[in-house]
């Protein structure tokens, strides 16, 4: 892989995608929040992450959405970037045009290691951004920070509340997310653009995702089918790990996203 590797890199007509997904954000000491942490209790019965993240539950019960994003928002600005996030820093730094980073997370870590919002595509949105309910500009707006730190058990006042009203018609907002029973959009979530960049990428490297949603899935195909090479960084195998070895010069890396970006940075640095 290194010196096959090692020429795409270096060929200046090569484009270079990165695919991201918990894995990376796992290594920060974010929760997946699909497991027992990402369980909500209202009343007497639990929900689980499914079933919070849904416009179903938001148009029930907005207020215990909106806390439980609340929740993980401080979990995600507690959290700090990892030698995973700062090596594609250094691979942007040096591809400049050449990259693109795709990333499931919402946790705003790759903005914060310093990868440029223009190449950055956040597919599934950003816990620290909000929309308006009623979509009165289609814009996005940065979540008011003097409304964490949050417990988990810390109910929305009448304060709060009116922090989270959208600044151009003062309704109500949504957390700027993708939920389950939501489809993907260009405006919002880049759908458009990842699809052409797919089509263009030479080295597709994915870096600790399952697979488990479908924009993804498309990308890694179309890759696939386009004769790209496909590098799959997992601490365990998925339905990525065929899709890689089975494709042109492609690898599975066995190791921590740290670890395997790490690795690829130094082979770009030869």
């Amino acid at each position: 892989m290194s010196s096959t590797l090692q020429e795409s890199l270096a060929d200046q007509d090569k484009h270079i995608t990165v695919l991201t997904g918990a894995g990376i954000s796992a290594e920060s000491g974010i929760p997946t929040f699909r497991g027992t942490e990402g369980y909500w209790t209202i009343g007497s019965k639990e929900y689980h992450p499914q079933e919070m993240a849904t416009y179903a539950m938001f148009t029930e019960r907005p207020d215990e959405v909106w806390k439980w994003y609340l929740y993980r928002l401080s979990v995600c600005g507690n959290a700090k970037p990892n030698q995973g996030h700062l090596a594609l820093v250094e691979m942007e730094r040096r591809l400049q045009d050449r990259f693109t980073l795709i990333t499931q997370n919402v946790d705003n870590l790759h903005i914060r290691a310093g990868n440029s919002p223009e190449r950055t595509y956040q597919i599934h949105g950003n816990v620290f951004f909000m929309r308006c309910v009623n979509e009165c500009k289609e814009s996005i707006y940065p979540l008011p920070m003097e409304i964490l730190p949050r417990d988990k058990d810390q109910h929305l006042s009448s304060d709060d509340k009116k922090i989270l009203s959208c600044p151009d018609c003062g309704a109500g907002t949504r957390p700027h997310v993708l939920w389950f029973d939501e489809i993907y959009d260009e405006h919002y979530f880049k759908f458009e653009s990842a699809m052409a960049v797919a089509a263009k990428t030479d080295v597709l490297i994915i870096a600790g995702t399952s697979g488990a949603t479908t924009l993804p899935n498309h990308i890694a195909n179309i890759v696939y089918h386009n004769g790209g090479m496909i590098i799959d960084i997992n601490i365990e195998q998925t339905p990525f790990t065929e899709l890689a070895v089975n494709s042109v010069n492609g690898d599975f890396l066995n190791m921590t996203c740290s670890e395997g970006l790490a690795k690829i940075l130094m082979i770009m640095k030869d």
